[in-house]
């Protein structure tokens, strides 16, 4: 590794994260984004971020659904919110960023306190209400490009928008970003649905999705759509679920969201009482994560693209969830309790021997992906 990382790494962990790990969640998580503001608008700082931190290597490279992805590994949603760092995160490393939630109204979310450390099972709980600056804000920071960074819009409808309207919300997200994205994630799993029961029938996947499905049919460019789905699901639900991707032109399947199941933890039951609703994340969620990818794969027969998210706190469950059949894996609560010296590790740790890292030596593929792929 290079020196400068052998420096950073130990630096973070004994006098960063003690800071953060002492401020509540927000607040640290806003401290994160306006530092990495600030090394962006510093001359030199992304690529200053990128040689301590970044991995680059021609083995880490992967095309999915028709999109070049410089490694396997991104930022889920809700690291940048509002679309505003995705150029440092991935000068950080990331192979790609999932910038939002972002509805078309910017919202507060719900009261605080609204996230909970469980730093017995390496989880948080959040029950945030996808807080964000909306639709005009998110495209107002997208505007200037992001050249060299996979960007995915992740995208639902207001808490205040009753659910017979949620599609007029989704459409009206995707047609103003469709230009600055580079693919969309439908969340239909988020921590605001007041009618868990609706959202998970057919009627209401495809009464959100069709609109979509026609607006893109209309366009030059082809923007790959996957739908995020709870990892809450019964086994008939996933499979449902699977037997749309099929049948549609739905691109893939982002698998999971958070739990809102509390089975197995270490925390005091009574600290798990106090902290009351929302969705868990982290390690608990490992093993759910996983079981859910691999049974959409095996359903699918493998022909379509999974991004896995949800418990992938080290490079091991990272490698698990590949090998359930994920194309792709998100980082969240990982990152926020192991720092970014989790992604370099996992970068790492995929990388083929024998094969050259310099990105310098690739050539095109003699037949290039065609944008409209599934796969």
């Amino acid at each position: 590794m290079p020196s400068a990382f052998r420096i950073f790494v130990p630096m973070f962990n004994t006098v960063i994260r003690p800071i953060l790990d002492a401020l509540p969640i927000e607040r640290a998580h806003r401290i994160v984004i306006l530092s990495l503001r600030l090394v962006g608008l510093v001359p030199g700082g992304r690529w200053l971020l990128g040689k301590c931190c970044a991995t680059e290597a021609l083995s880490l490279e992967r095309e999915v659904f028709g999109v070049r992805f410089r490694n396997p590994i991104g930022a889920a949603a809700g690291l940048d919110r509002n679309g505003e760092v995705f150029g440092e995160l991935g000068a950080l490393g990331f192979g790609f960023v999932e910038i939002g939630t972002l509805t078309p109204r910017p919202q507060s979310g719900n009261p605080t306190p609204r996230a909970f450390r469980l730093p017995a099972d390496n989880a948080f709980v959040n029950r945030t209400g996808l807080p964000n600056c909306g639709l005009e804000t998110a495209i107002r920071h997208l505007r200037h490009g992001h050249r060299g960074v996979v960007v995915g819009a992740n995208i639902a409808c207001n808490a205040a928008t009753p659910p017979e309207s949620a599609p007029k919300d989704f459409l009206k997200l995707f047609r103003n970003l469709y230009q600055y994205v580079d693919y969309f994630t439908v969340n239909i799993s988020g921590d605001d649905i007041r009618d868990e029961e609706l959202v998970r029938t057919n009627d209401y996947i495809n009464a959100v999705l069709t609109p979509l499905f026609d607006f893109r049919r209309g366009q030059n460019q082809y923007r790959p759509i996957l739908l995020k789905i709870s990892p809450d699901l019964t086994d008939e639900e996933i499979d449902r679920v699977t037997d749309i991707l099929i049948a549609t032109p739905l691109d893939g399947i982002v698998a999971t969201n958070g739990t809102r199941r509390r089975e197995g933890l270490a925390t005091d039951a009574g600290e798990v009482t106090r902290i009351g609703a929302g969705r868990l994340s982290g390690a608990p969620l490992t093993a759910r994560a996983i079981a859910v990818v691999r049974r959409i794969h095996e359903r699918s027969g493998g022909n379509y693209p999974i991004i896995g998210t949800g418990g992938m706190m080290t490079p091991d469950d990272v490698r698990a969830m590949l090998d359930a059949g994920a194309d792709l894996v998100q980082l969240h609560t990982g990152l926020l309790y192991r720092g970014p010296g989790l992604l370099k590790e996992i970068c790492r740790s995929l990388l083929v021997p024998g094969k050259p890292e310099s990105p310098e030596a690739q050539t095109e593929p003699e037949n290039p992906a065609d944008p409209g792929s599934r796969s």
